[in-house]
């Protein structure tokens, strides 16, 4: 979750995301932006439990701009109506506006900008990672990758780079270990390097590990 002044927007939306922000007292009906990586359901499955309390509990007065890969708004859609869609209207969503997030075409959405670009995580799909830049301060996002050389490149003068490091040293192919990026770490140009999407191998040396660990409720100030 960021939170700039006068913005309110999410780096993918996992299934717990309301629970978090309600637990935080933070509004839903504030959001102004979600920005998905890619569509898999720790990703992206918490949007239905978000268009189910703007649908009941908490009414948008605008609509919640929705950006990912292509096929988003198939996928949340249908998503949203498999999970509800033995209710009363099961073709009632609440106010939202989809776009595409094409890979290394820049976008500016509710006034924030978003660089795109395809990281190696899926075979038949395409996954992002997001450069997304607002207020003078920038985020690099890796979503969910393989290593790839793009984040040297992309987290250069970054403010903060979220990265993804599933494993301490299994050589997946679709998930960053942390052996390959202990290598890379050098190269990394970036003012700050957080690491997200632990794993229990990773979770497990946390004590250890020369570099920071994300956690539940962590609050960084950029």
């Amino acid at each position: 979750l960021v939170q700039a002044p006068d913005r309110l927007f999410l780096l993918d939306c996992g299934p717990t995301t309301l629970l978090a922000m309600k637990r935080s007292g933070i509004d839903p009906s504030r959001l102004d932006l979600v920005l998905l990586s890619h569509l898999h359901a720790d990703h992206c499955a918490g949007l239905p439990f978000l268009f189910i309390d703007y649908l009941y509990h908490n009414p948008r007065r605008q609509p919640l701009q929705i950006a990912g890969p292509p096929g988003t708004e198939r996928k949340i859609t249908e998503l949203f109506r498999l999970m509800y869609g033995a209710g009363r209207d099961p073709n009632e969503l609440p106010p939202i506006r989809f776009h595409v997030l094409n890979p290394d075409e820049q976008v500016s959405i509710a006034g924030i900008q978003v660089l795109p670009f395809q990281v190696p995580h899926q075979s038949y799909e395409v996954s992002l990672g997001l450069s997304v830049s607002y207020g003078g301060k920038r985020i690099l996002f890796s979503g969910d990758s393989a290593w790839t050389d793009l984040f040297i490149d992309r987290a250069r003068g970054a403010d903060l780079f979220l990265c993804e490091c599933s494993f301490y040293d299994q050589p997946v192919g679709n998930h960053v270990s942390f052996l390959k990026l202990r290598e890379n770490l050098p190269r990394l140009e970036c003012k700050k390097l957080l690491l997200t999407h632990l794993g229990d191998e990773m979770l497990a040396r946390q004590k250890e590990l020369p570099v920071a660990l994300a956690e539940d409720g962590m609050i960084i100030d950029l």
